[in-house]
């Protein structure tokens, strides 16, 4: 493959050559420069139960490895041990992500807020062998509860809010991206600056909306094995910090951080027949 790389010429950004498809580690570096600090939650231990009768507990070992149990998500006797990552993304709400090193080529991402009681988790994995048409890396998503704290508000699930809006995110100063939500289950993005710059796409989507203003955005790429998950704050704060699962250049799984500012376009509003 051929590798492009973009250039400053008069102030602006030349576009990457149209006949390289970028891989992933090659948008993904340095994606993370605007992300919010990470916390630490050592000491922490917290249990979930999901719809379905999934049980999770995480018990957060030191500011980098949690060990996990859930029999419905195949653990070892007694729990896996395994890194994690998390940042407070509201007072008492958490984005967590556990980049499996116990399994390979999975990942598993719990939203959870200790006022409300709500959480919500995405499974993602890598199929074995890609399949034409279908994204190589699959998601299941679940709603569910924190053990031991009080449930308020509304239950979180998939959501219509995002469709014909418009926005721009800024993940570093190399990288700078547009999404336009097109309906319940695809959204288009092009790259304005950055490895990626002149590509775009329409891929498959998710949202789920966990409390106002605060939404589970996650999508699954046809072009190249990844997926990704989001929690966009799109209240004051303006912020989204994300998650990629996905197939390096070099055939190996790689899970990386990402996050940034948000920058609303504008949205539309469809008079009649609405996209699904």
């Amino acid at each position: 493959m051929t590798t492009a790389h973009s250039i400053e010429v008069g102030g602006r950004t030349e576009a990457a050559d149209s006949r390289s498809w970028k891989t992933y580690d090659d948008f993904a570096a340095g994606i993370d420069t605007y992300r919010a600090p990470s916390a630490d939650l050592t000491g922490t231990s917290v249990s979930f139960r999901f719809e379905g009768g999934a049980q999770l507990t995480l018990t957060f070992t030191d500011g980098e490895h949690a060990v996990w149990a859930s029999d419905a998500l195949l653990s070892s006797a007694g729990g896996s041990s395994d890194p994690y990552d998390a940042v407070e993304v509201r007072p008492g709400v958490f984005f967590t992500n556990l980049p499996l090193a116990s399994r390979d080529r999975e990942a598993i991402t719990v939203a959870w807020s200790t006022s409300s009681g709500r959480a919500m988790m995405v499974h993602s994995s890598i199929a074995p062998e890609a399949t034409p048409g279908v994204p190589q890396v699959g998601q299941i998503f679940s709603a569910g509860v924190v053990e031991g704290v009080a449930v308020t508000g509304a239950k979180p699930g998939p959501s219509r809010e995002l469709i014909g809006q418009r926005n721009i995110y800024r993940y570093s100063p190399n990288h700078l991206y547009e999404h336009v939500y097109l309906s319940s289950e695809r959204y288009a993005w092009q790259c304005l600056q950055g490895e990626q710059r002149g590509h775009g796409d329409v891929d498959m989507s998710t949202v789920w909306k966990f409390e106002h203003g605060l939404y589970l955005f996650s999508f699954r790429e046809f072009a190249i094995p990844v997926a990704s998950v989001w929690l966009h704050d799109l209240g004051y704060e303006l912020r989204t910090t994300g998650v990629f699962l996905g197939i390096n250049s070099r055939g190996a799984a790689q899970h990386s951080r990402a996050g940034g500012h948000i920058y609303p376009l504008g949205s539309v509003a469809y008079p009649d027949i609405q996209p699904v």
